[in-house]
């Protein structure tokens, strides 16, 4: 029915008495799984997040960056993929920690350029492989800039996984099976160009996250309420309580009976004339009677801080992850004049400063990490790691 018509099956179940589903008051987009409270909660949390996202990718693109408002509607995999070009450029970057599950961006060919080429600071830049990584280094700044806010306010500390990007035909993105919650972004920049920018929050995700920003539902609430006060309602447990006019913090208790002091128990003060207490059984419907239960209280769990490591930490480490870094296998070493080395053709033996047997040097961008031996695996030569080099041996190398 997301076109407003009839379909026959539904027609049938009408004649036959039946009935037809129709989207609750809370929907919007394309499906009614997310009520109005989530969704201004989920819309409120991405708003504030794109603030912070706008510096990020300003700072990474050398210019100004403007992240519009966020643009919500849920929607099934069929209805993004309608919505996407027919080549589109996919970045996966799933939540793993705080919250887990499908998360991902998508752009155009063309706007996908559009930021890639500000990334690698050059004009014309093909779609290629090292485009899409530059891409997927951005996608990964701004959602590490966007779960830090969410986090803050969520009480969580969310950690997305590293970027999977891909230029692929729209029939093969990787979008989560169902729903979906797809938030639409216009990105400004300043020179005067624009791209859209679409990302994809698997649904139960999205409910987690509303509904820890204080998105639940109200009616959800109450019902929950009501099973647990077995359907009779929050004013039939509290009888006859005639003069609470206040009760949120308890401010005014007077019309209570005879409470002696207790007229305000808002800081709970004054508790002097709590001897007569007769009327405070019959205007609370006999509640103190009520053989009720004390609540179960229990001691805070506090984490220990010692040991870990802070997210803004964890996620500075994870920015390095994906660094690639030259590794390189160090036979030996010498020195020649040039002379030497113009004398040099075909059979001429280099001799190096290395004996044989000796542990060949392992470098990382030209400096020494580690020792090993030469080893041969399926007809191709490979080092076996001995011994890793401390820094007084790299200094010493050096």
């Amino acid at each position: 029915m997301s076109d407003g018509s009839l379909s026959q099956d539904e027609i049938d179940a009408l004649l036959l008495g039946g009935s037809v589903d129709t989207p609750s008051a809370g929907s919007f987009g394309g499906g009614s799984s997310l009520s109005a409270s989530e969704e201004n909660a989920l819309a409120a949390l991405l708003q504030k997040a794109s603030e912070s996202q706008s510096g990020t990718l300003s700072g990474m693109m050398g210019a100004s960056v403007s992240i519009g408002a966020p643009s919500l509607e849920v929607v099934t995999k069929e209805e993004l993929q309608k919505a996407l070009s027919d080549e589109t450029v996919e970045i996966k970057i799933d939540f793993k920690e705080g919250v887990s599950g499908g998360h991902l961006y998508y752009f155009s060919p063309g706007d996908a350029l559009k930021l890639a080429g500000p990334m690698m600071g050059q004009d014309d830049v093909e779609l290629n492989a090292t485009a899409i990584s530059a891409i997927g280094e951005a996608v990964s700044q701004i959602t590490g800039a966007a779960v830090t806010v969410i986090g803050d306010k969520i009480g969580r500390t969310i950690m997305p996984d590293s970027p999977d990007g891909q230029s692929i035909p729209k029939t093969m993105i990787r979008a989560p099976q169902g729903e979906m919650v797809k938030v639409n972004y216009k990105v400004s920049l300043d020179n005067g160009d624009s791209f859209s920018l679409v990302e994809i929050i698997d649904l139960p995700v999205a409910r987690e996250i509303a509904s820890l920003a204080g998105g639940s539902d109200s009616s959800d609430m109450m019902s929950d309420f009501d099973s647990m006060t077995g359907g009779s309602g929050a004013m039939d447990m509290m009888g006859g309580m005639g003069g609470m006019n206040q009760m949120g913090g308890m401010n005014q208790m007077g019309g209570m009976g005879q409470m002696g002091g207790m007229n305000q128990m808002g800081g709970m003060g004054q508790m002097g004339g709590m001897g007569q207490m007769g009327g405070m059984n019959m205007g609370m419907g006999g509640m103190m009677g009520m053989g009720q239960q004390p609540p179960n209280v229990q001691g805070v769990q506090l984490p220990d801080f010692g040991a870990s490591v802070s997210p803004s930490e964890q996620r500075n480490i994870g920015l390095l992850m994906d660094v690639s870094m030259e590794l390189t296998v160090e036979l030996g070493r010498t020195k020649w004049q040039i002379k030497d080395i113009l004398g040099m053709g075909e059979g001429t033996i280099i001799e190096l400063d290395k004996l044989a047997g000796e542990p060949v040097d392992i470098l990382v961008n030209h400096n020494l990490i580690a020792k090993g031996e030469v080893v041969v695996i399926d007809e191709n030569f490979g080092v076996r790691v001995t011994e890793i080099v401390s820094s007084m041996d790299r200094l010493q190398k050096g």
